[in-house]
């Protein structure tokens, strides 16, 4: 599809000059026309050109020369080259020093256009990836994480630091709810990753049969059902970041293969002997203290000596109350964007109960707990009673998690006929105990009496 995009033709002959604007004014552009070099510059610096087609052979400057001057003044600008019968070879030159492409000058006006067109579409596609990428950075960067605390400056700080160096391990310590996958994210963008190239992968959530595969991916008949060769999470994040998170919950026999990862900086598929190189920067994430994990066994000293080359440690929510005001009001500015409507502020005696509480599921809680607020109230303002908080000693305001007596805990349940089955029963339980354990994985797989990879599952 054509546009109207300006295209600067420079060619030192007129009567190519005339040929050459009817067949870009014919193909639905707008032909600016320029005799030499200077005079298409003169153009450049007066309006705005999508697109410049350059004959390379013209006196006083060369089309080769001037390709020079756009790459170092407007490189965002597609230069494409006319080039007489026989002078491939210039062309080629042209196109290793910059320029997007060629065209034989008399070819078919139909090639001519879809040349442009071509350079056209992918300077439209670069720039859009280029805003995209830009955008994303923007919205991971170490200053869209909202803090007054000296603690947690000092975190982001430390991951300032680390972004720029891609081969370090990175070990990011913290409860669950606190902003671990934020603050690696952060890192990956301050480094210059791009946005695809940040790879997440909860160790815990996979099954200890799976993982390997996930990570490193298989070859075809490395194991029943494998009847295709996959791509495993180290090759996705080629170039980028992998982030490990729930590190602690990793099986002990694969522990072993990631430390020669780290080590080596090659992975194998299952199923194969071929190194394959791991060229990404690793992340770890937990929520578990590592040493007491290694005394008991259930993790390798090795391995933890090798992941926590630069340790950072985000402090729990409680630890820096200072920081709620401002999430609060950081939260509830982004849910006024997305819900489409007019949300409240905040009344003083609520602040004061989110500055009481102790927040076990740190800012994910925070935030989910403002969400439910704005959903519920009527009102100009939230008001206690549509916080979903339970100080200690207190009865909450929403009762299906409520504790009727010692030994007992209370489920209400309420589905429409045609709603109800098994497995909304048992995710409405999940849900109702991730709740009333502040988002602690951990503890509500122990309320629940399972393991924390059947919790995730």
């Amino acid at each position: 599809m054509t546009t109207s995009a300006t295209i600067l033709a420079v060619d030192d002959q007129a009567s190519f000059r005339f040929l050459l604007e009817q067949q870009l004014d014919n193909a639905g552009f707008t032909p600016v026309m320029a005799a030499d070099v200077a005079e298409a510059l003169a153009v450049i610096e007066r309006q705005p050109v999508d697109l410049i087609l350059s004959d390379l052979v013209m006196p006083k400057v060369d089309g080769m020369a001037f390709l020079e001057q756009v790459r170092e003044r407007h490189p965002e600008i597609p230069f494409i080259v006319l080039t007489a019968h026989g002078s491939i070879t210039s062309a080629v030159e042209a196109m290793r020093r910059g320029a997007f492409d060629y065209v034989e000058k008399h070819c078919d006006p139909d090639e001519l256009r879809f040349t442009l067109q071509r350079a056209l579409d992918y300077q439209r596609l670069r720039s859009e990836n280029d805003s995209i990428k830009l955008h994303l950075r923007e919205k991971f960067s170490f200053q869209n994480i909202i803090t007054t605390s000296a603690r947690m400056r000092e975190a982001l700080e430390l991951a300032a630091r680390v972004a720029a160096p891609p081969r370090t391990t990175v070990a990011i310590y913290g409860e669950s709810g606190c902003g671990k996958e934020v603050l690696s994210r952060a890192i990956h963008f301050a480094g210059g990753g791009l946005p695809a190239g940040f790879i997440a992968v909860n160790c815990a959530a996979i099954p200890d049969t799976l993982l390997e595969s996930e990570l490193f991916g298989h070859v075809r008949g490395a194991f029943t059902g494998a009847d295709h060769e996959r791509e495993g999470k180290f090759s996705a994040a080629r170039g980028g970041t992998i982030l490990l998170d729930e590190i602690g919950d990793m099986p002990l026999v694969l522990q072993a293969k990631l430390l020669r990862v780290l080590e080596e900086r090659t992975f194998e598929k299952v199923g194969s002997n071929t190194p394959l190189p791991a060229e990404c920067r690793v992340v770890v994430a937990t929520n578990h203290n590592l040493e007491e994990l290694v005394n008991a066994g259930s993790f390798r000293k090795d391995l933890y000596h090798r992941i926590n080359v630069f340790p950072i440690t985000i402090p729990p929510l409680r630890e820096r109350r200072e920081d709620i005001p401002f999430l609060t009001e950081h939260f509830l500015n982004h849910l006024r964007d997305h819900q489409g409507k007019k949300l409240p502020g905040i009344s003083q005696k609520a602040m004061e109960e989110l500055m009481a509480y102790d927040w076990p599921g740190n800012v994910r809680e925070l935030r989910n707990c403002l969400e439910r607020a704005t959903i519920v109230t009527d009102s100009e303002l939230i008001r206690p009673e549509h916080l979903s908080i339970v100080q200690a000693g207190q009865a909450g305001p929403h009762a299906d998690a409520a504790v009727p007596e010692a030994g007992h805990v209370f489920y209400h349940m309420d589905f429409r006929a045609d709603e109800i089955s098994l497995e909304a029963v048992t995710r409405h339980v999940l849900d109702i105990t991730l709740e009333r354990c502040g988002g602690n994985k951990s503890k509500a797989a122990d309320l629940l009496k399972v393991n924390r990879k059947m919790f995730y599952r």
